[in-house]
């Protein structure tokens, strides 16, 4: 089959079309035929040699995935049949033609979205799903505060915070970015980082009692900022690490808001987390994207053969939404 590699780490013109084995399905797992797959944050670390997938994962990138279900495994015991579209969230194996993966881990389609579009939903909505919901436990009434807004998380974020009736803050690096998120987002108050004080305006929003939750992509750069914005018991939840791996954290801060720094990371989990973190997607998301209070954001697509031009946009940090490729 066709699969995109990378050789050697560095920049986009190190992806390669190429020809590999096609994956076989173990016990448990479902064979796919893929339609499209999304373009992460994790694929492009991994690209750069920063992030290599966990023990006994496939080595190529992509982290989601659309398609047709093409084959079974032994002992799968989800209802699925030959032909089903499908989405996936993976360990890795997403730029390829196939990809093997648990069962547990691919649910349907949501209801009115299409099976391409359907490719940017598996990993984002897992990862906000997880960390806002099952790990910060964000309640309504409550205020967080969205890192990233205009990314591929921080739009589905941004969503299911409202859904959930909490107010939204985030924040995003242009004017125009800002003004989707309040415009087409729902966001109570976007924030231009590069030119406004995020813990200022957080404070100024929530009469100076800060954010309940933090969602937070870019690490160590914003450790010290975030606790300052955090409400007394406030939860803050890193996701990503843009802006480095090490700072220091002023543990009287930390101690005086009676707060919490949570680190997750979604890939590395046991199919059985995973499969657990999916149901509730199935369940709680959804049903928001078939009535149409959360809505899918692409960007761009590529075909499967450009998947370096992709990442060289995806690079760029000019996407709103996600990027998609195409097969």
């Amino acid at each position: 089959m066709k699969a995109i590699v990378a050789p050697q780490p560095g920049g986009p013109d190190v992806l390669t079309l190429a020809e590999v084995p096609a994956p076989v399905p173990g016990p448990g797992e479902v064979l796919i035929d893929v339609v499209a797959a999304g373009i992460n944050r994790a694929d492009v670390q991994q690209r750069r040699g920063f992030y290599p997938p966990p023990a006994g994962a496939s080595t190529i990138l992509g982290l989601e995935v659309s398609g047709r279900i093409a084959g079974f495994g032994p002992n799968v015991t989800r209802p699925f049949s030959l032909g089903d579209k499908v989405v996936a969230l993976l360990s890795g194996g997403g730029y390829a033609e196939q990809v093997a993966v648990p069962a547990g881990q691919v649910l349907p389609l949501p209801g009115g979205v299409d099976v391409v579009t359907a490719a940017s939903l598996p990993e984002v909505a897992a990862t906000v799903y997880s960390n806002l919901f099952m790990t910060a436990q964000l309640q309504p009434g409550e205020t967080v505060l969205i890192h990233g807004g205009t990314g591929g998380i921080g739009v589905m974020a941004v969503q299911l915070a409202k859904a959930a009736g909490a107010r939204v803050i985030a924040t995003a690096g242009s004017d125009e970015k800002a003004a989707m998120l309040t415009g087409y987002l729902g966001a109570d108050l976007a924030i231009n980082y590069r030119s406004q004080d995020f813990v200022e305006l957080v404070r100024e929003h929530t009469g100076g009692l800060g954010a309940n939750v933090i969602l937070d992509v870019v690490g160590a750069k914003y450790l010290a900022q975030n606790v300052q914005a955090l409400a007394l018991y406030g939860r803050l939840v890193v996701i990503g690490l843009q802006g480095g791996t090490t700072a220091e954290l002023d543990l009287g801060a930390l101690l005086a808001k009676r707060a919490a720094v949570i680190g997750t990371t979604l890939r590395a989990r046991p199919a059985e987390e995973k499969a657990t973190i999916m149901d509730g997607v199935r369940g709680h998301v959804w049903p928001l994207l078939a009535s149409g209070a959360v809505k899918t954001l692409v960007d761009k697509t590529f075909p499967l053969s450009q998947a370096a031009a992709a990442h060289e946009y995806f690079d760029s940090g000019a996407h709103v939404g996600k990027v998609l490729l195409t097969l």
